[in-house]
C-alpha cells in the first residue's frame, strides 16, 4: 500500500514536470544537439540541407579567424573588468543604502532605473556623453578640457578608449540588479549577529568582514556566475554603442561574430556559427565549473 502511493506520487511529480521538461527539451536541449552537429558539418549549405564532409575544419577555421580572435580578446577583457568591478561597486553602494534611512525607497528607485531603461536608449545617451561630432566634441571631452587634457575619440578612435566606453556602459547596465539583489542580502541578515558583535565592541569593519560578507556570500556567488554568463554573453551594448558593423570598428565578440556568420554581411556560414557557439559553450561552462569549486570553500550557506 505504502510503495503504491510513493509510486503514484512520484508518478504524479513526473506529470507536474512534463510540461517544463517538453519545454526545455525543444527549446534548450534539442538547439544544442543540433548545433553540436551543425559544428562538424563542413561545407554546409541551409538552401539545400547538404554538405560534403564531417570534421573539425569548422573549428579550425574559426581559430584561425582574426575577427574570431579579437572577438574573443574583446569578450575577455569585458569580462575580466566589468564582473568584479560592477560586483564591488555594487556592493559597496548596497551597504551605504543599507546603512541610511531617509529616503531610501527613493535611492533604490533611482539606482534601479538604467536596468529597467531599453539597452539601446542608454547607448544613445552614451554616444552624446562620448561620441565627437561636428558641432560638439561630446560632454566628457568638455570635461577633460576644463582639466587641461586632449580630446579623445571614445567611440571611433583608439582601441582603449572604445574598450573604455564599452566596460563603462556594461557597468552602468548590470550594477543595478546587482545592487538590488545585494540590498535584500543585506537586510536578510539576522540581527542577533549584529547586536552580538556590538555587545563585545567589534569595529564596524570587522563585523562587515567576519558577520556581513560570509552571510551574503551565497548571493554574490549567484552575481558573480550570472555576471560571467552574461558578459561572455554581450552583443547589444556593443551594437548600441559602435553600430551593427563591430568588425570594422574592432568592437566584435563572440556572440557579434556568432551573429554576422548567420545573418551579417560574411553571413550564410552556419557551420562556421555553430562552432562558434560551441567554442563559447565550452568556455562558459569551463569558468562555471571553476567557479563552483571555488564556492565551495567560500560560499556559506
Amino acid at each position: 500500500m505504502i510503495r503504491k502511493k510513493l509510486a503514484n506520487s512520484g508518478l504524479k511529480g513526473w506529470l507536474y514536470l512534463l510540461p517544463a521538461i517538453l519545454f526545455l527539451g525543444f527549446f534548450m536541449v534539442y538547439p544544442l544537439i543540433d548545433v553540436f552537429v551543425y559544428s562538424f558539418e563542413e561545407g554546409y549549405n541551409s538552401a539545400s540541407q547538404t554538405y560534403f564532409g564531417i570534421g573539425l575544419y569548422n573549428y579550425s577555421y574559426v581559430l584561425h579567424d582574426p575577427y574570431f580572435l579579437q572577438a574573443v580578446k574583446n569578450t575577455f577583457i569585458l569580462v575580466i573588468i566589468t564582473v568584479p568591478l560592477s560586483t564591488g561597486l555594487a556592493l559597496l553602494i548596497s551597504v551605504g543604502l543599507s546603512s541610511i534611512k531617509p529616503l531610501r525607497n527613493l535611492f533604490q528607485t533611482i539606482y534601479f532605473l538604467p536596468y529597467v531603461t531599453n539597452t539601446l536608449a542608454v547607448g544613445l545617451v552614451f554616444m552624446i556623453l562620448f561620441k565627437k561630432t561636428p558641432y560638439s566634441e561630446g560632454l566628457v571631452n568638455v570635461l577633460i578640457h576644463l582639466f587641461g587634457g586632449k580630446s579623445v575619440d571614445f567611440i571611433e578612435g583608439p582601441y582603449w578608449a572604445k574598450m573604455f566606453v564599452l566596460c563603462f556602459y556594461t557597468i552602468w547596465v548590470v550594477m543595478p540588479f546587482k545592487i538590488l539583489i545585494l540590498t535584500s542580502a543585506l537586510s536578510s541578515v539576522n540581527q542577533v549577529y549584529y547586536n552580538a558583535a556590538k555587545v563585545d565592541g567589534t569595529s564596524g569593519f570587522r563585523i562587515f568582514m567576519r558577520i556581513t560578507l560570509p552571510m551574503i556570500t551565497p548571493m554574490i556567488f549567484y552575481l558573480v556566475i550570472t555576471g560571467f554568463i552574461g558578459a561572455f554573453k554581450a552583443y547589444s551594448d556593443a551594437v548600441a554603442l559602435f553600430g551593427t558593423n563591430l568588425n570594422a570598428a574592432g568592437m566584435n565578440t563572440i556572440v557579434g561574430y556568432v551573429y554576422d556568420m548567420l545573418y551579417g554581411d560574411s553571413g550564410g556560414y552556419p557551420s562556421y556559427a555553430s562552432a562558434a557557439a560551441i567554442i563559447l559553450f565550452a568556455i562558459v561552462l569551463t569558468i562555471t565549473c571553476i567557479n563552483l569549486l571555488i564556492s565551495k570553500k567560500n560560499v556559506h550557506y
